[in-house]
């Protein structure tokens, strides 16, 4: 209902106001149909009693034959208030005498003449004229004989002003009293309403800023049944204080422990949307956190991880229960080259997050998270990158197999030098001897050259496996050419001219075996990079350290002419267990060798240039520099000890 008013208070006022009305006015009925009633049966014995009177008086004056006294009572009956007129008529209807005015001009009207054969005697007839005029008539004896009618015409409006005067009262009663009433109700809604709009007034702040405590507690201004209301709505709102704080301290755990978590964590919805992952798994995955939310595993992971993923994710929906261990493996993803500190020297710098661009495995475990005790909402995801672990396992597997073959190269090194010293005698007395002819003679000669070839590869391979336990100062002209004599047969056989450019006397206080271990790395790869007919250049000099000018030692190069390398390969150049020769290659050469740079407190620089293919490129020569700087540092024992009590 619109018109009905929505508050407390006026509800009230309206409920009461509208009863009160509704009360008052059925009692002013009953009490008028009371009223009326009591009226009317008063008019009517008026009418007959005075009628009655004038009646008696009239017959006792005519029985006395005084006949003005007739006209004298009904002079003195018009004198009485209620009455409005009266008369008396002889028995044909004749009027003789009249209450106020001329008897000869007053006359019956028809109304009245149809009463005066009804009328019987000793009776007298009450009966209404019009609605607010009543008159009474009786007829007039004296013996037997009818002398006459007595008529007494009465009107209502002074009986029923003690009505009117009735109502008027009740009018006034009901008037006070509904103000009275609504003046006790607007009290008493004030103190029911008060503390209500107080109660809605914290349910909005409450609704409207659950976090803000400030408005309570309530105050409570009554003590009836809406104070304890208030009272239990304070504690209410505490109790839900207490609860969000705890649950705000339970979330900032999980939010902490999901966000630091050393684990990839994720969790997914039926349809295998990612709903939640921490910043590990975007890591792990390559792609931005944001970039995550509402996508699904085929959007964002390798085809084979991801079918093999998501059907794991269905599976745990579809059983309910966890699935452990899962292993996923992924080959190899290009991905854009980031600067490498191993090559420049220089602090990595942030870059953005890329998918991995090597073969990675996860360890992976999915259970359910139900929300209640007969759903499962989401499936959680932990995933655990054994990527390190299986390369370790793999580098442990090529490590032990490469310290086999050192140890078998250096056994069999060491087999070959007993026979061969023999050979050498025997061919030395063979020439020296024997009176040889000139054809044999040369090839005698000629043996010999091979012998010593064969005697510096196994002590090149001596050098490599044993190596000293100090530095010492070291001719590095003579571990260049040990080096380039090492590669001599594969130099030649690819046509690959070789450059040297350094003082054969120069010395540096160095591990040589350890240098000599990445000079040969470096030309190794030279070689392999070369085609027919390369160019390979060697250079060494006394020099400046590029970075602090105030050190001195000596700067080397090696250069080729081979195929170069792009930059994804150059970023990764120096990262164990990376290799582009497919079966051939370790990975773990130049990572040694930079181990051993960082260990002579070395720097390295790489350039590298690839060929321009196409029609429209511009000549252009392929090739990679390594440059090289070791410094000649007679402290460098006691450098390495100082490293390696820091790190421990």
């Amino acid at each position: 209902m619109r018109w009905w008013p929505r508050s407390i208070r006026w509800q009230m006022l309206a409920g009461l106001v509208l009863l009160e009305a509704l009360s008052i006015g059925l009692f002013a009925a009953l009490l008028i149909r009371q009223q009326t009633q009591e009226v009317h049966q008063r008019i009517v014995q008026g009418l007959a009693h005075q009628v009655t009177s004038m009646s008696l008086q009239a017959q006792e004056a005519l029985l006395q034959n005084r006949p003005g006294w007739v006209g004298l009572s009904v002079k003195m009956v018009g004198e009485s208030p209620s009455v409005a007129f009266a008369k008396v008529t002889d028995p044909a209807g004749n009027v003789l005498f009249v209450s106020e005015g001329v008897a000869g001009q007053v006359t019956l009207n028809p109304l009245e003449r149809a009463q005066i054969p009804l009328m019987i005697k000793d009776e007298s007839r009450v009966f209404t004229l019009g609605r607010d005029q009543w008159e009474s008539a009786s007829p007039i004896y004296t013996g037997s004989d009818l002398r006459g009618f007595a008529w007494v015409k009465r009107e209502r409006a002074w009986d029923y002003q003690q009505l009117d005067a009735i109502l008027r009262d009740t009018a006034i009663f009901a008037v006070i009293w509904i103000v009275a009433s609504a003046l006790l109700v607007l009290l008493m809604a004030n103190s029911i309403s008060r503390p209500l709009a107080t109660l809605h007034r914290g349910t909005r702040a409450l609704m409207s800023s659950p976090e803000n405590s400030g408005s309570f507690p309530l105050p409570v201004v009554v003590h009836n049944e809406i104070g304890d209301l208030i009272e239990a709505f304070n504690r209410m709102v505490a109790s839900i204080a207490e609860q969000r704080s705890g649950l705000n301290d339970t979330l900032s755990l999980l939010d902490s422990m999901l966000a630091n978590a050393p684990i990839g964590l994720a969790f997914f919805d039926r349809r295998c949307r990612f709903v939640r992952v921490n910043q590990v798994f975007a890591d792990m995955t390559g792609v931005p956190l944001s970039r995550h939310l509402g996508r699904t595993l085929l959007e964002l992971l390798p085809l084979p991880v991801a079918q093999e993923l998501e059907n794991t994710v269905l599976r745990v929906f579809a059983e309910e229960e966890a699935v452990r261990n899962l292993e996923l493996t992924s080959p190899a993803l290009t991905s854009p080259a980031l600067t490498s500190p191993a090559i420049n020297g220089q602090n990595p710098q942030p870059g953005p997050r890329q998918r991995p661009s090597r073969p990675w495995t996860w360890l992976a475990s999915a259970y359910p998270v139900r929300t209640t005790p007969q759903q499962v909402r989401w499936v959680g995801v932990i995933v655990l990158d054994a990527s390190d672990r299986k390369r370790s396992e793999e580098a442990l597997r090529k490590t032990e197999k490469l310290a086999a073959t050192g140890r078998l190269a250096a056994s069999i090194s060491h087999e070959i030098n007993n026979p061969l010293e023999a050979i050498t005698n025997l061919l030395f007395l063979l020439r020296n001897f024997c009176q040889l002819e000139d054809p044999a003679l040369n090839y005698v000669v000629l043996a010999e050259h091979e012998a010593r070839r064969i005697a510096e590869i196994t002590q090149q391979t001596l050098r490599f496996y044993r190596q000293s336990t100090l530095p010492a100062r070291a001719n590095m002209g003579e571990l260049l050419d040990s080096v380039l004599s090492l590669y001599q047969v594969r130099l030649n056989t690819l046509n690959i001219r070789v450059e040297r450019k350094y003082d054969p006397d120069m010395d540096l206080f160095c591990f040589a075996g350890e240098l000599r271990q990445v000079f040969a790395n470096l030309v190794s790869n030279a070689i392999d990079a070369s085609s027919d007919g390369g160019r390979l250049v060697v250079r060494a000099r006394r020099s400046r350290n590029w970075k602090d000018q105030a050190q001195t030692g000596v700067r080397f190069v090696v250069a080729d002419t081979g195929s170069g390398m792009d930059p994804a390969v150059l970023e990764r150049v120096f990262e164990a267990f990376f290799t582009t020769k497919e079966v051939t290659g370790t990975g773990l050469g130049l990572w040694v060798s930079h181990e051993i740079i960082v260990k002579h407190r070395g720097l390295v620089h790489v350039r590298s240039r690839t060929a321009v293919h196409g029609a429209a490129a511009q000549p252009s020569t392929a090739g990679t520099v390594f440059q090289l700087f070791f410094p000649d540092d007679p402290n460098l024992t006691a450098s390495i000890k100082q490293t390696a009590a820091a790190a421990v």
